[in-house]
């Protein structure tokens, strides 16, 4: 199962929804076995198709907090949610997407992820319309790399004084910011490492900034502006700050708290470039950077399972829309032109049978009446000429071969080794003979194949041990 992995960009604030259009997106493309099949940069509709799409949400459109949730599923949940964050939003609530990170977090509550509803809407069927029915979709701060809370203060100021790394994850390293000194809070029991990325310069989601270069055309002192997404553990934000404030910036966020910074690098579409918003040449405002690769980016995002399609906006590749409609219109005429012909046809190869039938009927009919004219009715054609020729033969003083006569000749010429004396008894009636041997006469086992030499049928009844003789023809 092949899956492809997308990087959103984020909404533009100023944009109104009747001007949203995505730019081109980068993507990898993963084959079932994981490994990368294609990786590059593409408008929506040219995206490649795979059995499963995994979006990457940025971090400026999601606001993730913890919340307590009443004991409520489905419908009834999605209900309550606007009551339960309407405090700490400025927006309307109803007018947000909210998700719910099935993961409990500490004190029994659960993490909570708001998108405005009508950019989620225009993600979605975006996706949908190209034809890409299943889709999840996931923070950008969960892909980023995980960092490992230090227990005390004391231990983070110690091991930065003695000029040693921070650990903090899978490969990477949480040190100080060039230039910035930690500062220790005595009464804080606990830090939580802060892990921050750049994701490349802002790009714009308005047409009429989606010129070649216009990424390049918003600068601040000549410094590009830029994606910036921070997480702390389970929680995340985003931020677009001008490149030549990103450590000053995370310095004032993390206080005494360890920070991993990473750069977004090997975005497809952007290598090689002398832009000024390219990833070397944002490295001269960032300072003491990570590379993180845009696959390994992604590859993270397949692992996540916080998947904001939730409520209304959950997967359903069963459903059928327009699209899917469009695609299937003609397999359905074609499948109901087939039903239509072979319903015709059946009909037709019907009514020939039928004429076939009422011919032959017809013909029976007419040889019984021509046969014997004094017939005044006719129910079954063949048995009542049977019936009739039977008549004419006892008639005619010929034997039957249901007659006893017939059934005790071809019975005679069967024994063979079988003696005479060893019947002990013959009834007949229903044009049947039923024959009772002795009980010391022993049967051989071919005397049922000279009862059918011999014209007849013989079956034996295995609880009273009598044969039962009739005519075989």
């Amino acid at each position: 199962m092949s899956t492809l992995i997308v990087l959103l960009p984020p909404r533009d604030p100023a944009v109104p929804s009747q001007e949203w259009q995505l730019p081109d997106l980068p993507f990898v493309l993963l084959d079932k076995s994981g490994r990368t099949q294609r990786a590059g940069r593409s408008a929506l509709a040219l995206l490649p198709r795979a059995s499963s799409t995994v979006l990457m949400v940025a971090a400026r459109d999601l606001l993730m907090m913890p919340a307590k949730l009443p004991p409520l599923r489905g419908p009834r949940l999605r209900q309550a949610l606007p009551n339960i964050v309407e405090d700490q939003l400025i927006q309307d609530p109803q007018t947000c997407h909210i998700a719910v990170d099935p993961q409990p977090i500490a004190g029994g509550r659960q993490l909570l992820a708001i998108i405005d509803r009508g950019w989620f809407r225009f993600i979605c069927e975006g996706f949908a319309a190209a034809g890409h029915r299943s889709v999840r979709a996931v923070p950008v701060t969960r892909c980023l790399p995980q960092a490992v809370a230090l227990d005390t203060p004391a231990e983070v100021a110690e091991m930065v004084n003695a000029g040693e790394p921070v650990l903090a994850g899978t490969a990477s390293v949480a040190t100080s910011l060039p230039g910035v000194a930690p500062v220790v809070a005595p009464e804080v029991a606990s830090v939580m490492p802060m892990v921050a990325a750049v994701l490349g310069a802002v790009v714009q989601t308005a047409p009429a900034l989606l010129l070649e270069g216009a990424v390049e055309r918003v600068v601040d002192n000549g410094a590009p502006r830029v994606e910036l997404a921070i997480a702390r553990g389970v929680q995340g934000e985003g931020l677009a700050v001008p490149a030549s404030a990103v450590n000053a910036t995370l310095s004032a966020l993390a206080g005494a708290a360890p920070v991993s910074l990473y750069m977004l690098t090997e975005v497809p579409g952007t290598e090689p470039s002398l832009a000024a918003t390219s990833p070397a040449k944002l490295a001269a405002y960032v300072h003491g950077a990570s590379p993180l690769p845009f696959e390994q980016l992604a590859r993270r995002a397949l692992a996540c399972r916080f998947d904001l399609c939730q409520f209304e906006f959950a997967s359903q590749p069963w459903r059928l829309d327009r699209a899917t409609l469009r695609r299937l219109r003609l397999p359905v005429l074609l499948a109901v032109g087939a039903l239509v012909i072979a319903i015709i046809g059946a009909n037709v190869q019907w009514m020939m049978l039928a004429r076939q039938r009422d011919a032959i009927n017809t013909q029976m009919t007419e040889l019984l009446l021509n046969t014997f004219p004094k017939t005044t009715v006719v129910l079954d054609a063949p048995d009542q000429m049977s019936r009739q020729l039977q008549q004419l033969r006892v008639a005619a003083g010929e034997l039957s071969p249901d007659d006893f006569l017939s059934l005790a000749d071809g019975l005679a010429r069967s024994l063979a080794p079988v003696p005479v004396n060893g019947i002990a008894a013959l009834d007949y009636h229903d044009r049947r003979l039923d024959v009772t041997f002795k009980p010391e006469v022993k049967l051989d086992a071919d005397f049922a194949k000279r009862l059918s030499r011999n014209g007849l049928t013989g079956a034996i009844d295995s609880n009273t041990g009598k044969w039962t003789i009739r005519n075989g023809q």
